[in-house]
């Protein structure tokens, strides 16, 4: 059975665009077909300016979500980062692997860097090196697939690299792991700016979708989804983002197809008032188990407990062999 791993960062209240873009394939495909490991990646929510308290109280979130979303314990293991050492440790291995040009090089390390310097503030080092950590977090369990968003892509291109030059320096020790994508809404756009993905951390959320907003306020974020001038429904990515993101989305919660959808309506009025609908019947069941889940705190820790406690097991055998590989002395 392949192993398959991915995780999401506690930087922000999860989004329709994570569920879509990846933890409703992670339910409905990956926990059934692989050797699967899930994990609330806290470590990366540490690369810039935080709340302890905040980081603490989303990484518990995040894991009742994924839960409520529909992982089974049973069938795979939901963890958090920061109780399984072996991603520290190998993450150290990897830095003395990767090269601070391809780091530089990072769309996402571009992109925060400058966001940071704009608003006064320190570019901290974690910030150039997590996706070092993101490929520990990867190579640390011989993972066979990725499944991500688009915009994760390049970081899996370097855990391959990684995983490729640590290998011929060094001999075979990893397996290179590959990304998966789902079909339909692998990259869900802002509703309000649909040249940019729907993330946690923007500072407006009127575009974004969060898996705990009410009804209601699904239902008037996505009225007020931003279209364009034009009269008709049409699906076009390049010339009409904004309406293209409703049919997408509409498409992802419904199981049809974007361009087909578009040649059923004549107005966006009826095209959003659907979209809507679909939106708040597929997070309902999410809501309301996250609410019976948030009501059972033991039962969260239990199953944190015991999933840090196999994904341990999983790693320690791979980071122990890189540590060999690379020429450190065993501890006697």
């Amino acid at each position: 059975m392949k192993r398959t791993f991915s995780g999401v960062k506690p930087t922000g209240h999860l989004t329709l665009g994570n569920y879509l873009g990846a933890v409703r394939r992670w339910v409905e495909v990956d926990q059934h077909r692989s050797d699967a490991l899930f994990s609330v990646v806290d470590l990366h929510a540490l690369t810039v300016e935080h709340d302890p308290a905040r980081v603490r109280r989303l990484s518990r979130q995040a894991a009742t979500l994924l839960l409520a979303a529909g992982l089974d314990p049973k069938r795979c293991t939901v963890f958090v980062q920061s109780h399984v050492d072996e991603h520290a440790r190998l993450s150290y291995l990897l830095e003395c692997t990767a090269t601070d040009g391809e780091l530089r090089r990072m769309i996402q390390y571009k992109e925060k860097s400058v966001r940071a310097r704009g608003s006064g503030e320190s570019v901290r080092l974690s910030l150039l090196t997590y996706p070092v950590l993101m490929a520990a977090d990867i190579l640390a369990y011989g993972t066979d697939e990725v499944p991500v968003g688009d915009d994760q892509r390049q970081h899996v291109e370097l855990a391959r690299d990684l995983a490729v030059r640590f290998n011929q320096r060094y001999g075979h020790t990893f397996t290179v792991p590959r990304a998966t994508h789902p079909a339909v809404a692998a990259r869900v756009m802002d509703l309000q700016d649909p040249a940019s993905k729907m993330g946690k951390s923007h500072e407006n959320g009127a575009g974004i979708v969060y898996l705990l907003d009410d009804a209601d306020v699904v239902r008037k974020k996505v009225m007020r989804a931003v279209t364009d001038s034009a009269t008709d429904v049409a699906y076009d990515k390049a010339a009409r983002p904004g309406v293209a993101n409703l049919l997408e989305l509409l498409a992802a919660a419904t199981g049809g197809d974007p361009v087909d959808l578009a040649g059923g309506y004549d107005s966006y009025g009826a095209l959003k008032r659907d979209t809507a609908e679909a939106v708040v019947e597929l997070l309902r069941p999410v809501r309301e188990r996250h609410a019976e889940l948030a009501a059972e705190p033991g039962y969260v820790d239990e199953v944190l407990r015991e999933g840090a406690e196999r994904a341990r097991g999983m790693a320690r055998p791979w980071v122990d062999r890189a540590y060999r590989a690379i020429g450190l002395l065993p501890a006697a």
